[in-house]
């Protein structure tokens, strides 16, 4: 049991260390890729790696009509529809506004986690929620003083950015029953795979893009591929077969503030107080979000 816990924590930490890392590296990749050519080269990257990883495990487990459902819903809504209106909405849209927007992602997936999974929204999943979201707040309110953004509110930006967060909560619903028979590999190497032919209408302009970028460019758009899609969806799909969509969404808040610091040591971005305090609220909220959890575990 302690190793099963210890496998589950080791996943849920490296999901999460890994989509930190992603925020950065587009941010980097972005000069130099739009929106939806990067969201296709990182799904042919993460597709070919998963194909890779498939292979190795040697299991295949075929998917039931109503498991195809799911899959195609998940892999268009957050592989295809989620990274192309991310991306898209950073390009216009400061991090801290985006980061406030797409954090009302987590407290959709509990939501509807409650309503459409039966998992119930108990009282301390909705406060550390609430809590984690303010802490996301801080974080984007704290990026914008540390800029001194003068750039005005793009309409645009914002509605693409909720359409992410909205892609984000209903691929993790459908993604749920999925990984409850198909292997964590196999479901993310298919919702992957569909993801890239939702992104196929991009190839012209990526490959006019990739032949003048930097270096730079084609390694960021690999390390995507591999480490934060390939690897971190495929942890996160087994952690999420394990636990409560609902909370694993919670755990989700760890991320901005491990992306805060992870700006600071790639781009010596010195934090403002107010993000620091909102990455402190973030933890705060996923420990309050696991408190009812960890007292029935303790019963």
């Amino acid at each position: 049991m302690t190793s099963s816990r210890g496998t589950l924590l080791a996943a849920v930490v490296f999901t999460f260390l890994a989509w930190a890392s992603a925020f950065v590296v587009i941010r980097g990749v972005g000069p130099y890729l739009d929106g939806g050519p990067l969201a296709l080269g990182r799904l042919a990257v993460g597709t070919a790696a998963l194909a890779v990883l498939v292979l190795l495990a040697r299991t295949w487990v075929w998917p039931t009509r109503r498991e195809w459902v799911q899959l195609a819903v998940y892999g268009v809504a957050w592989f295809g529809a989620y990274n192309v209106a991310l991306n898209t909405a950073e390009q216009t849209l400061d991090a801290g506004t985006a980061a406030m927007i797409v954090g009302i992602g987590p407290i959709l997936i509990a939501l509807g986690a409650g309503v459409f999974l039966g998992e119930g929204i108990p009282r301390w999943l909705a406060i550390g929620a609430a809590v984690a979201f303010l802490g996301v707040v801080l974080i984007g309110t704290g990026t914008l003083l540390a800029s001194g953004a003068a750039r005005p509110f793009d309409l645009l930006g914002a509605v693409l950015a909720l359409a992410a967060a909205i892609t984000y909560a209903v691929g993790v619903i459908a993604q749920k029953p999925v990984v409850r028979r198909i292997p964590a590999i196999q479901a993310t190497f298919l919702g992957c795979a569909i993801g890239l032919v939702v992104c196929l209408p991009f190839a012209p302009q990526l490959l006019a893009e990739l032949a003048v970028a930097p270096p730079e460019a084609w390694w960021g758009t690999v390390y995507l591929g591999v480490v934060p899609t390939a690897l971190a969806f495929s942890t996160w799909a087994y952690a999420l077969g394990r636990m409560p969509a609902g909370q694993l969404g919670i755990a989700s808040y760890l991320a901005p503030p491990l992306a805060t610091v992870m700006g600071f040591l790639a781009f010596r971005e010195i934090p403002h107080p107010l993000a620091l305090a909102g990455g402190v609220l973030c933890l705060v909220g996923i420990a309050l979000s696991r408190r009812k959890v960890a007292a029935r575990s303790a019963a």
